[in-house]
């Protein structure tokens, strides 16, 4: 679901796109590159790549989409240095961690190659030569988690980091601590649904006071915690997660889970395409960052989702 004026904004970029650029400037070839820590198996990043590739479709662009096979900033920095070097007509990048990446985002602005930030690393992109971000504030997305759960009158909790080092899962960590106010404990999990739900599972049966799990990816934890909580047979412990699933969509509607924390990650692929070829063709781009959340999907949104749906849903998490 996309709210109304984000529906307006992606009116506005199909109508320069389609009717609003000279002939010439429509031969442009445009090449673009997107670097991010996330691959493709992952349905968020797919759902990434595919905003992405629909955006060059449209503005008759290339896209090029690079990732590690697994969380690896070395790897990832060398994917953006490549990159610099095929001197693309614009660079898209994630920036998990901004000292493993300060140093290729920076030689691409010193090179002029126009740079958009996505994803993770909302409060630093322009420091490290991004001409805006496109994604949502970490910390803040984290303390909106924290406030929900309150509510719920939980005191002891869990968040679930599978991405140790990508220090936006950190911001989300310590907001969601910092809205939370109770007792919180950052929790490693693997970055593989199967094994993350036997160390869940393994950690509430050994820890009885924990009543709030907080999941910061709704494919990697989030469903392994609901299903570890479905096991415990009547023991109440709360679930909220960061992105979301077709599971997690039914999980929240039907109550099993709290809420889901949604990001678009589509638009985090559509729109720094669309503004990128705004900038060649017209010199145009936006002077702030854009949010496209922290969007807080509880039982009533998420049965209104399923129901417009029919069941559907392509976005994923990280």
């Amino acid at each position: 679901m996309v709210q109304p004026r984000m529906q307006i904004l992606l009116a506005l970029l199909a109508a320069l796109t389609l009717f609003g650029v000279p002939a010439h400037a429509q031969d442009d070839e445009l090449r673009y590159i997107m670097v991010t820590h996330g691959a493709t198996t992952s349905a968020f990043w797919a759902s990434v790549k595919g905003g992405a590739e629909q955006a060059a479709e449209e503005a008759g662009a290339e896209l090029v989409y690079r990732a590690p096979e697994t969380f690896d900033l070395d790897a990832m920095a060398g994917l953006l240095t490549k990159a610099i070097g095929e001197e693309p007509d614009g660079l898209i990048v994630s920036i998990p961690n901004a000292d493993a990446l300060a140093e290729p985002m920076q030689a691409a602005a010193e090179a002029g190659i126009p740079l958009i930030s996505i994803n993770s690393g909302f409060d630093v992109g322009r420091s490290l030569g991004a001409l805006l971000h496109v994604g949502q504030g970490e910390y803040e997305a984290g303390r909106v988690a924290g406030e929900a759960m309150r509510r719920f009158a939980g005191t002891s909790a869990l968040c679930l980091n599978h991405e140790l080092g990508n220090v936006a899962l950190d911001l989300r960590c310590k907001g969601f601590i910092d809205g939370f106010a109770g007792s919180v404990e950052v929790m490693p999990v693997p970055a593989d649904p199967e094994e993350a739900g036997a160390t869940i599972a393994e950690r509430l049966a050994d820890d009885e006071p924990v009543d709030v799990i907080l999941a910061l990816s709704a494919t990697f934890s989030g469903e392994p915690a609901v299903d570890a909580v479905r096991a415990l047979e009547g023991r109440i412990v709360h679930v909220g997660t960061f992105d979301v699933t077709d599971a997690i969509l039914a999980d929240v509607a039907d109550g099993a889970a709290k809420f889901a924390i949604d990001q678009q990650p589509f638009l985090q692929g559509y729109l720094p395409v669309q503004f990128l070829t705004m900038l060649h063709r017209h010199g145009s781009i936006p002077v702030s960052n854009v949010s496209t959340g922290p969007r807080l999907v509880t039982q009533d949104d998420a049965r209104m989702r399923l129901d417009k749906a029919g069941g559907e849903e392509t976005e994923a998490g990280q």
